[in-house]
């Protein structure tokens, strides 16, 4: 330390970079290390407050699972069967008695926006639910006080808290997936990132170093010396760090991300993932200064007298070669027609081919950069050109630092771009169509107007049941779909031969049944009044495909609007509401009911609305991911663009004394900086689309090609080119400093 602040100024500036940039990596670490602490945190809340039925209690219960918009709502309705105690639930005193119930603080503020939704929790709201009793502050969630005559499915009330949970934030299976894709996209460029940090100024500390190890220092001590200021640098880096972080998380636990907030003290980081900062940062510092200064305490005279440095070795690539082969054949396998889905080998054949592909567009980059700079200099006329491949081909570990963080941040994107694709494709329908399915006894005239004017909604259609005697073991029933022939055809796949202002049975041929209704069959149908309308099937019938399951099924009757009679009972009545397929409208359209009618019972067809509100926090989880990527990248590029720039102040003073002009120079810069981007950008789009689309494949989705996807990786790799030749060109001045001149 004496000898780094006696250096001078610039030293010190050097030092101050080292531990800032170790800071942010050490943030970066500390955020991506407590998501799963923060899952865990809810996960084990709410396994705490799960109702376990059992015994010979005094307590009755019944769980219900409900959407509200989006978002689940759940409610436990508890009825006191006798006199006795009460088993304690976490985050109340006392369970609620008849008329009473304590809800979330959340519930509790959209109960008092929406008076509507009074409904949903019956009773006078007493209190509210501490946070030891809810998974999160955004927690939708309330125990409601009742009669054992009003539970029609109650189950003897044991204790509460169980072993596991059924309300996961997200499940086990997905969170493996999660944690391996943020390593990908997070912790292999931090890795990077922190080695970068680790080695600023690294020609000029060698040149130090040589002086030291020359005029007596031991190689030990030498290796010491440098040690210990990578390692003074990191341990200061890692303990701001640390702070900043628990900064930020006091303040996006008060903000939260979509889908998920948390209290800030399921943030704040456990003693295992402190000492993984505070002491994984120093180690990878100590590790990565005794490999740089080796040589310097070594050979000092090849260092201070520059010798010709050796090619870089070319065994990295070779990881290539099994990384792109089993992710190759898996591709192949599918344009040949064949299914490689399923099975455990896919389950470790892909993601480690993965990992190889990955460790071979770092460790192959600098071979492959230095033979195109070979091969692009042997063949350009130009001076620029030749200048900057020769100094690529003499020193291609320098593209390492400048592209490799950029180059697995392309790569990981692709990755993520696969895993959304394939919880999309598990979470909701493959479909173009949304149906979403709501009683009509639950509605009111003007909720169903207003319903039509949700965002999003493409078209109301009703149906009605035939009615049928309760005591009937196998009812015949019919369908009666009220819709036009437009509306048909915009909802399912196809229908030939429908004819407006008639009455017509559906029928799917693939789907059809022996004991469908036949033509001439008669249905009673319950009017307002009590009264039977009977509906013939006619002999006319409509050949169609449907999005299964839909209200437009094979057997059902198309009634026009018009023809149907107004009378009918809505007990036995379902509005059902159609829109887009994709996720941003559907949880458009449950926010847009749930406003109009919280207290209606929405069936979303094919969706599960806790699979919908996982997919909003994966998102939001990596979305933060490819923000930290981003970030960590983009910091080592300026990092390493601004060090190289630095150390090469020499070569730059020595051509300009040779004559060489400011334009000449700047284009020296930016070609030398663009190169390995190219290259490594290049390769990364290829070999992600190819592991994104050999995991598409073995995952057993529809989507094999994310052909959507590809466009975008492009632009921002075109992107990522332009910002770093803007960048370059400020780096290269071309004032000559006489101590240049001595040294070189």
């Amino acid at each position: 330390m004496r000898l780094l602040w006696g250096s001078g100024r610039r030293g010190r500036v050097r030092f101050l970079l080292m531990a800032l940039g170790s800071a942010l990596g050490v943030a970066c670490l500390a955020a991506v290390l407590t998501i799963p602490t923060i899952l865990a945190a809810h996960d084990a809340r709410t396994a705490a407050r799960a109702a376990v039925p059992g015994g010979h209690s005094n307590i009755v219960y019944q769980e219900f699972l409900d959407p509200y918009g989006s978002r689940p709502l759940r409610r436990i309705f508890i009825a006191r069967t006798g006199p006795g105690p009460t088993p304690p639930a976490p985050g109340i005193r006392e369970i609620p008695h008849a008329g009473e119930a304590i809800v979330s603080p959340e519930l509790g503020e959209l109960l008092a926006a929406n008076p509507q939704a009074a409904g949903l929790v019956p009773g006078h709201v007493t209190g509210t639910i501490a946070p030891e009793g809810l998974g999160g502050p955004d927690d939708l969630y309330a125990y409601v006080g009742t009669a054992p005559a009003e539970l029609t499915g109650a189950r003897p009330l044991s204790h509460f808290g169980g072993e596991r949970t059924s309300e996961e934030v997200v499940d086990s299976s997905t969170l493996d997936i999660l944690r391996f894709t943020l390593g990908c996209i997070v912790l292999l460029p931090l890795v990077i990132f922190l080695s970068v940090c680790a080695r600023l100024s690294g020609e000029s500390r060698a040149r130090r170093l040589a002086a030291l190890r020359l005029i007596g220092l031991s190689v030990k001590d030498t290796l010491r010396v440098n040690a210990g200021e990578s390692v003074a640098a990191a341990s200061l880096g890692a303990l701001l760090g640390l702070l900043g972080y628990l900064g930020v998380n006091e303040i996006m636990a008060r903000v939260g991300l979509p889908g998920l907030q948390w209290y800030p003290a399921d943030g704040r980081p456990e003693p295992s993932t402190v000492a993984v900062c505070l002491l994984g940062c120093p180690l990878l510092a100590w590790i990565v200064g005794q490999f740089s200064a080796r040589q310097a305490a070594l050979s000092p005279i090849s260092v201070r007298r520059t010798g010709e440095r050796k090619r870089p070795k070319k065994y990295g690539t070779l990881l290539l070669i099994p990384g792109l082969g089993v992710i190759g054949g898996y591709c192949a396998l599918s344009v040949m027609g064949r299914d490689p889905s399923g099975g455990s080998a896919s389950a470790v054949l892909v993601p480690g081919a993965v990992l190889l592909t990955g460790a071979g567009l770092v460790f192959g980059l600098a071979p492959i950069t230095a033979w195109f700079a070979r091969r692009l200099a042997r063949a350009t006329k130009s001076l620029p050109m030749a200048l900057a491949m020769r100094r690529t081909e003499v020193d291609p570990g320098a593209s390492l630092r400048v592209a490799t963080g950029l180059v697995l941040l392309i790569f990981g994107a692709s990755l993520t771009q696969g895993v959304l694709v394939e919880l999309d494709q598990v979470s909701r329908r493959t479909t173009p169509v949304q149906e979403y399915n709501i009683k009509l006894s639950d509605l009111k005239p003007t909720q169903r107007k207003a319903l039509a004017a949700v965002p999003g909604v493409r078209m109301q259609i009703v149906t009605y049941g035939s009615w049928y005697r309760l005591d009937d073991a196998m009812p015949e029933r019919l369908d009666l779909v009220a819709a036009t022939c437009p509306q048909l055809i915009a909802s399912t796949r196809q229908a030939r031969g429908c004819v407006d202002g008639r009455a017509m049975q559906l029928r799917d041929g693939n789907a059809a049944y022996p004991d469908d209704p036949q033509p001439g069959d008669r249905f009673p149908f319950l009017a307002g009044d009590d009264r039977k309308v009977t509906f013939t099937v006619p002999h006319e019938w409509i050949d169609m495909s449907a999005y299964q399951p839909s209200v437009f099924h094979t057997g059902a009757l198309l009634v026009p609007p018009s023809l149907l009679p107004q009378n009918l009972a809505d007990a036995n009545g379902t509005l059902t509401l159609v829109s887009g397929a994709d996720p941003a409208t559907i949880r458009s359209v449950l926010d847009g009911i749930g406003s109009v009618a919280p207290t209606a019972s929405v069936e979303p067809v094919g969706i599960v609305i806790s699979s919908l509100a996982q997919l909003t926090v994966i998102r939001s989880l990596l979305v933060v991911g490819m923000v930290l990527g981003l970030v960590i990248g983009v910091a080592a590029f300026v990092v390493s663009v601004a060090d190289r720039a630095l150390e090469r102040r020499g070569q730059v003073t020595a051509l300009a004394l040779l004559g060489a002009g400011a334009g000449t120079l700047r284009v020296v810069q930016v070609v030398q900086v663009l190169l390995p981007l190219v290259v490594g950008l290049g390769a990364a789009i290829v070999a992600g689309w190819l592991a994104e689309s050999s995991y598409l494949i073995t995952g057993g989705g529809e989507v094999h090609w994310d052909w959507e996807g590809l466009p975008l990786l492009v632009v921002c790799a075109l992107g990522v080119m332009g910002a770093a030749a803007v960048a370059s060109v400020p780096m290269v001045r071309r004032h000559i400093d006489p101590e240049h001149i001595r040294r070189d």
